[in-house]
Formats: C-alpha cells, structure tokens, sequence
C-alpha cells in the first residue's frame, strides 16, 4: 500500500512538472478566440501519445480526448456513463507585462485569464490517468472521460467557443452524464476550492443603443433636437430599472461602457446623434429577461420625451451559470477529501463575471469551481497585463482532476 502510495505520488509530481513545461510552452504561442491552432494540435498530441481517442476540428478548434475504462464493446461504450472535464484554451488581445522569461512572443497577445494554466491542468490529469489505467489502478473503473479542450471562451459572442462545440454535437457524439469545469482565482489561497449550487455567475449582454435627433448651430438649441440630452436623461434613469424594478434581493448590474456624442473639435455643433454602449449582467433567468424588457421601455420612453428616436439593439451573451446540486455536492466531497475541510467554501458568493461554461451547463448538470492562484502581496486579477498563471497550483489541480474523475467512473 505505501509502495503504491509512493508510486501514485511521484507520478503526480511527475505529471505537475510536464504540466508546467507545456503550460509555459502555450503561454509564449498564445491565440485568440477560434485561432488556437497551435494549441489545439499540441494537445492532440499529447493525449494521443497517452492513449487517448482524439477527435479534433470540433466547434472549429476544439479537441477532444476520450478514454474508455472497464471492457465493452465499441457500441457499448457509446452508451455507457460518461463525464466530461472542461478546459478553455485561448488567449487576450492584451499586450503582457509580466518580465517572464517564458512571456509571450506575440505582440499584443497574451494568456491574461489563465487559460493556459486551465489547458495544461487537465492535460497533466490526463497523463496520470492514463498512466493510472496502463499501471492497473483503473481495472474498477467503468465508463467514459471526456476531456474538452475548448476554443473561444472570451469570445463572448454568440454562446462563446462553448456553444460552437454544443451546436457542432459535443454532447451527441461525446454523451455526458455530468460535465465539470474549472478557472483559477487570483487573490484566493493557492488550491483552495471555491463553488455554490445555483447560480454562481453571472450572464453578461450587450446593449448598443442609438439615439436620433436633429443636428444645428449650438448658439440656437431651439431649432434642434439634441439627443446628447436625451442620452445624458436615458444613463440617470437606466438606473431605477436596478433600484425600482429588480428585487432588492436580486442582483442585477447596468454599466454604461460608453457615451458618444458629436466629434472632435466640434463644441459649437449639436449632433445629430448619440450612442450608448452598455452592459448588463443578472444572477437569475427571469431578472435577465425583465431588465431586458425594462431597458426597452425606458430608453424608448425617455428618448421620445426629448422628440428624439432611439434603436436598441440588446444582445444577449453568456447566461447565468447555474451549478446542480448533486454536481456540486459532488465536487465539494472530492475536494474535502483532497486538501482538507479549511481549504474549500462550498458557499462561495455568487461573482458578477461571465463565463461561456454556463452554456454547456444549460444542456448538461455539472459544476463550475474555482481553484486559488494565490494570495501574494501585488498578485494580479485577470485581464491585467501583469497577471501570470501561478504553476504551483498546477499539482493540486491536477490531484483535483484525478480524484473527481476516480469518484465518478469508480462507483456509481
């Protein structure tokens, strides 16, 4: 048993300093949305070297590996319990200010969400996995592990690279009994376990809104209709929809990213128009539907009192991302049993970030959980040019991976 234990040990260490050596390998190529070419092809590799089916080209540059335990036949284990583990695989158009020496080599390009971090993880579970099964240690283990690879997660267009692989048969041609996913957190402990049942991000939309007057000589306002006004009423009143129509027990978030009105050099002359760039996020289905109701009153309502006309164009991206319960619970056990009752919040408040996994969530119960990237004085949030995946947590998510994947095609 201790010879066992020692074997198990080095394999993951061994398996944590592979991960690293090709997560630092990823975060000098990186690619953006649907361009991870690269990426897609080095982990092909890797999982085919392992012993792993490999279907590539799915939702354009998604991979998939799939290893079968327990023996069956072909059609058999088509049919049989399946899992899916989920790791996003692209990059930012930021351009990185880290000093690494394994920094980004691509101008104005850089893995500023840990993506690079998340790919190499579950890469490093499926090397211990498949050395797992060659060495014996599965023979009990029954069903299908499917490992998604998935393009285009800050896309935020369109379901995201998650919705491209759902609608390119993801889960017709890889069934999934429960899918799981995992993001690093910047400022949380290095390995502390973070996730709730229900709802636990938020959807995120865009709203673009168009607003038409009449144009004219700023020293005669009576002869125009002047929609930088009428603008400047609809971004107070926008507003009360948060105060007045959701319920304070609700959460519900409108930001006005941008507000253009007239051009440069131009302060003698009302505009003929004026645009809004916005962004709305809720934790809950119904709220995301009445803030979408409510801003296409209000905006149309306040313009027309100026006599001005407004197009609203809301486009709605990722949804909320809501956990199962049985997953979660699931996920909160394995990582108890990991790292111990102090390292893992199974109540963790709900965030106001997006995130596309809540796509394949809506097809399929799971769980999404954080993983700490460490606390350090001076650690960066993601999207910042100085944040940097942290590889020490490489060893405790790979032991994360390995162990859910233990619990779910060892018993049930």
């Amino acid at each position: 048993m201790r010879a066992q234990a020692d074997a198990d040990d080095q394999e993951l260490v061994t398996s944590a300093y592979l991960a690293r050596l090709l997560r630092q390998s990823i975060h000098q190529q990186p690619e953006l949305a649907f361009e991870e070419h690269r990426t897609a092809s080095m982990v092909a590799s890797m999982l085919r070297m392992w012993g792993y089916d490999v279907y590539q080209g799915i939702g354009r540059t998604g991979v998939v590996g799939v290893m079968t335990f327990g023996s069956m036949s072909q059609d058999a284990a088509h049919k049989t319990r399946g899992f899916g583990f989920r790791a996003d695989m692209d990059a930012l158009p930021i351009q990185e200010q880290t000093g690494r020496t394994y920094a980004s080599r691509r101008p104005g390009i850089m893995h500023a969400c840990g993506h690079d971090g998340h790919t190499a993880s579950l890469l490093g579970a499926a090397r211990l996995i498949a050395q797992r099964k060659a060495g014996g240690a599965c023979e009990h283990w029954s069903g299908r592990l499917n490992l998604i690879f998935q393009p285009a997660e800050e896309n935020g267009q369109d379901g995201g690279g998650a919705m491209a692989m759902v609608r390119d048969g993801l889960f017709d041609r890889f069934p999934c009994d429960q899918i799981f996913g995992m993001h690093n957190a910047p400022t949380v402990a290095l390995g502390r376990v973070q996730l709730r049942p229900g709802p636990m991000m938020a959807s995120s939309d865009r709203v673009d809104v168009l607003i038409s007057g009449k144009g004219g000589h700023a020293a005669f306002p009576h002869s125009t209709i002047d929609p930088t006004v009428a603008a400047a009423s609809v971004v107070m009143a926008l507003q009360s929809i948060v105060s007045r129509n959701i319920d304070p027990f609700a959460s519900a978030v409108i930001s006005i990213g941008k507000l253009i009105a007239g051009d440069k050099g131009t302060h003698n002359v009302i505009p003929q128009e004026a645009r809004l760039e916005l962004s709305v996020r809720s934790l809950d289905p119904k709220t995301r539907d009445l803030l979408e109701q409510r801003m296409h009153e209000l905006i149309k309502l306040q313009c027309e009192s100026f006599g001005c006309a407004a197009t609203v164009n809301y486009r709605r991206g990722y949804p909320v991302l809501v956990n199962h319960p049985a997953s979660s619970a699931l996920v909160e056990q394995v990582a108890r049993e990991c790292f111990g009752d102090a390292m893992v919040d199974g109540q963790t408040p709900p965030i106001a970030g997006s995130e596309d996994f809540a796509s394949m969530l809506e097809v399929r119960p799971g769980c999404y959980f954080l993983m700490g990237n460490g606390d350090a004085p001076g650690t960066c949030m993601v999207h910042h040019p100085g944040y940097d995946f942290n590889d020490d947590l490489l060893p405790a998510s790979i032991r994360m991976w390995t162990a859910l994947a233990q619990k779910l095609l060892a018993h049930g």
